[in-house]
């Protein structure tokens, strides 16, 4: 019965492919045969070109893009100085443009979609990078809980599982927890958002990430801030 199975699931998918043709997850334009996604992530060509080039030049430490004549190594003027607990930054793209808009979206539950597609964008693109890191597990920045249930959903840990399934990672439930309702990091200067997250995170789940390198998810990273703090704790913890 595998083979019937298998022809009957292909005609229940051209099915409803035919009824409801892919659509680009940001725009919402149907994609044509030369731009469906092969991997799911599901966006159109002028959406794809607005979130940056796929091969991005940026620094290794902190993920600020640098200029193609400079190498990723060395002084960093975006870094240089700065007390960072993570060892190093993959990232989709620069903050501006189309990737901004579609970050700001992908925050509220009725964009789903779209933070698959970016999740699973961002596992094609830096699947070489995320993967010399020789994870052993994936942990989301989380949210305070109030402002999980109020907001309806948290960002990185869509991001987290898309990873995860890219990667054939575990990503488990509950290791660090937002001890703290701290202030968004989004209305302070530079200078108050270490201070902001200091002791806002708690590892609840000690044994799961003790003696292991651990892939750290956020959606945005600007001073490295909140991202540092929780790799801080970690590492407290016994993280690698």
């Amino acid at each position: 019965m595998r083979g019937p199975l298998t022809n009957i699931r292909g005609l229940v998918a051209g099915s409803y492919g035919l009824l409801f043709p892919p659509r680009c997850a940001c725009c919402g334009e149907e994609l044509v045969d030369a731009a469906r996604p092969e991997h799911g992530v599901s966006f159109c060509q002028p959406c794809l070109a607005s979130f940056g080039p796929t091969d991005r030049h940026g620094c290794p430490r902190c993920g600020a893009a640098l200029p193609e004549d400079q190498p990723a190594s060395g002084d960093c003027p975006q870094c240089k100085g700065a007390k960072l607990h993570f060892d190093a930054v993959v990232a989709l793209g620069g903050y501006h443009a189309g990737l901004r808009a579609s970050v700001l979206r992908m925050k509220r539950p009725a964009h789903d979609a779209l933070s698959l597609a970016l999740g699973r964008l961002l596992g094609e693109r830096r699947h070489g990078q995320l993967s010399a890191f020789h994870a052993d597990l994936i942990v989301p920045i989380p949210m305070f809980w109030r402002r999980r249930v109020g907001r309806g959903k948290n960002s990185p840990e869509v991001i987290a599982r898309c990873l995860a399934e890219s990667l054939r990672l575990p990503a488990p439930r509950g290791v660090l927890v937002r001890c703290r309702n701290t202030l968004p990091q989004a209305g302070l200067a530079p200078s108050r958002r270490f201070a902001n997250v200091r002791g806002a995170f708690r590892v609840r789940r000690p044994a799961a990430i003790r003696g292991a390198r651990v892939l750290l998810v956020d959606d945005v990273l600007t001073t490295g801030a909140t991202c540092g703090e929780a790799a801080r704790v970690l590492k407290q913890a016994g993280a690698l």
